[in-house]
């Protein structure tokens, strides 16, 4: 019997997702909306095919752990130790000032202070599930209003264990409780300890290891089982599973198997961030909805208006640039899954009883399920009004039809450099960039650059993509520059890319999409100052030119060479050392030559 409930069960959440979530997408809604709307439909108010939804709610939460493993392995320590302002300042003033404002509201409205703290508490907390999610999707991390998101929910998960041992002393035996929580927190402290420093002398060298055995599937396993040791570690003492995956992926951020981790973990965590969607869809308690449905939609609108009162002052002080205001504050606005765990351990502890906690947990579930929908309106009636660079323009939109022969997708320093040489030459182009604090500051010196995703297909056509002769791919971040590149040569395969690369693995990545010009970044600039170090040392400068194009055509032929066994480094490296020898025996070679040519002469 548990064999077929498990594959019924299995068959259950697999097609529901795969019939709500195209669905839901082609209809403009997102893929959030349609795993939500799966979940309610088979669900115990929907087709009743699922009746237990806390079990699959609490297995798929492993989804939100995966993500914020990978969201740390895209930090790396020093660029986590820069936000530690935003996160300890900022994440106080989201979770502390709304849980204040919040209590304050409650006991005014005559509930008991208790009950309204541990509500606030509760309500204060936002969903790092969709609000990662949403910024994954819409490629909103790198952005101003993402990394506010992420530092903001980063203390949520910090605050997590004193909120939980907290809680318990609102009860009548609170008293008994504080020693445990004390101790808690000192065994989470420890853990996290272990976790920093143990990640620190043993995590590369393990790694390293299970790859020297070439099998990919256990090297698959051992990420898996990273991700899973770290969570149970963290859970064993109470701590939130997600902080200490997030903590596993910082400390990996700057390993040579980062990309590795990250390709091995995504498909697992995009099936279960879908199975977690679905669970909160079927967990929306409409009993108490429907008995109660003024006093759920008051709660709702309350708490919302109060928290996105508190993030549009946090917004402006930040600052964060206004159009990209409208999602910093839906995404925190909303209640999150911590919510549901206070809830249930405030009921456990009898602070509260267990109809305000199944009131209280439909009203994080609906703002959950609110928050897409209310992401599409602003993008409608918000986005259309304004630049999400500037604070005081008007937003720009492509003129369908745009005619420009080339297309500019990054408008930072090098991007800057291409465009300003095309111009020069007489030749228009549409500039796309997706930092909206470079379109607010290029625009300042009048350049013509539209905020944009140029990974969205619909952007492209807008831009003129089907009549462009040229794109110039210009972005910074390489797996956006990829999804990118992958994106122009699916659907507009006559379009000539010229592509910057950020170096020799970026290069390797776009030559396999058959680009053929592909720059990279730092090479001449880096031979010209070569140039000026041999000229510095005697050469004459014409001497010094020769050597620095000799050198720029042997790398150039080298690296081509090496591109057939980019995924082998032994083979890499002994091609590599092979190439260095034969360039320093032809230098040496050509020294004596002129030494011989002067001695005659």
């Amino acid at each position: 019997m548990e064999h077929g409930n498990w594959l019924t069960g299995s068959l259950v959440y697999l097609a529901a997702a795969v019939l709500a979530v195209p669905l839901a997408k082609a209809l403009g809604l997102g893929s959030i909306i349609g795993y939500l709307a799966a979940g309610i439909v088979i669900g115990p108010w929907g087709l009743k095919l699922v009746s237990d939804p806390q079990d699959m709610l609490h297995f798929a939460e492993f989804g939100v752990v995966l993500m914020l493993f990978l969201v740390g392995l895209e930090l790396e320590p020093r660029r986590l130790w820069a936000l530690r302002r935003p996160i300890f300042g900022w994440g106080s003033v989201q979770l502390f000032g709304s849980a204040a404002l919040m209590t304050a509201a409650g006991v005014a409205f005559g509930v008991d202070w208790h009950v309204a703290l541990v509500a606030a508490l509760g309500l204060a907390m936002s969903s790092t599930a969709i609000g990662l999610g949403v910024l994954a999707e819409r490629n909103l991390m790198a952005t101003s209003s993402g990394q506010g998101v992420l530092s903001v929910m980063l203390l949520q998960d910090v605050a997590a264990i004193p909120i939980l041992a907290f809680v318990p002393l609102l009860a009548a035996a609170g008293a008994q409780e504080a020693g445990n929580g004390w101790w808690g927190a000192a065994k989470a402290a420890s853990v996290i300890a272990l976790i920093v420093l143990g990640g620190r002398l043993l995590l590369r060298p393990a790694l390293r290891w299970i790859a020297r055995s070439r099998t990919p599937e256990i090297f698959t396993a051992a990420s898996l089982l990273l991700v899973v040791a770290t969570a149970a570690l963290m859970q064993s003492v109470g701590l939130s599973m997600a902080l200490g995956a997030f903590l596993a992926g910082v400390l990996l951020a700057e390993s040579e198997y980062r990309r590795e981790l990250e390709t091995d973990i995504e498909p697992f965590k995009g099936l279960l961030l879908g199975l977690f969607f679905i669970a909160v869809g079927m967990s929306i308690d409409f009993a108490v909805v429907l008995a109660q449905p003024l006093l759920v939609a008051a709660i709702v609108a309350g708490f919302l208006l109060v928290k996105a009162a508190v993030l549009w002052a946090m917004g402006r002080a930040m600052p964060i640039p206004a159009g990209e205001r409208p999602p910093f504050v839906i995404l925190l606005a909303q209640g999150g899954e911590f919510g549901f765990v206070v809830f249930q351990t405030a009921a456990g502890a009898n602070v509260i009883d267990a109809p305000t906690s199944s009131l209280l947990v439909a009203a994080v579930a609906l703002s959950m399920l609110l928050t897409p929908l209310v992401l599409l309106l602003s993008d409608r009636f918000w986005a259309r009004r304004h630049a999400a660079g500037a604070r005081e323009a008007a937003y720009d939109t492509i003129d369908a039809g745009h005619a420009a022969p080339v297309i500019i997708a990054g408008f930072g320093r090098y991007g800057q450099i291409v465009g300003r040489l095309l111009f020069a030459s007489g030749f228009s182009a549409t500039v796309l960039e997706h930092d909206a604090e470079q379109v607010e500051a290029v625009r300042r010196f009048g350049w013509p650059v539209y905020y944009g995703d140029a990974a969205r297909l619909d952007l492209l056509r807008s831009a003129g993509a089907e009549s462009a002769r040229l794109f110039v791919l210009a972005i910074d971040d390489v797996a956006q520059s990829v999804a990118v590149a992958k994106l122009v040569r699916e659907h507009f395969p006559r379009l000539t890319i010229v592509a910057r690369a950020r170096n020799v693995a970026h290069y390797y990545q776009l030559r396999a999409l058959g680009i053929e010009a592909v720059e990279r970044e730092t090479l001449d600039s880096a031979l010209m100052s070569g140039r000026s170090a041999l000229e510095a040392l005697g050469f004459e400068r014409h001497q010094a030119r020769t050597l620095a194009m000799r050198f720029r055509r042997h790398n150039v032929e080298l690296v081509e060479q090496m591109r057939p066994h980019s995924g082998d480094p032994d083979q890499l490296i002994a091609i590599a050392k092979q190439g260095r020898q034969q360039l320093e025996e032809q230098f040496a070679r050509e020294r004596e030559e002129a030494r011989q040519h002067r001695g005659l002469s």
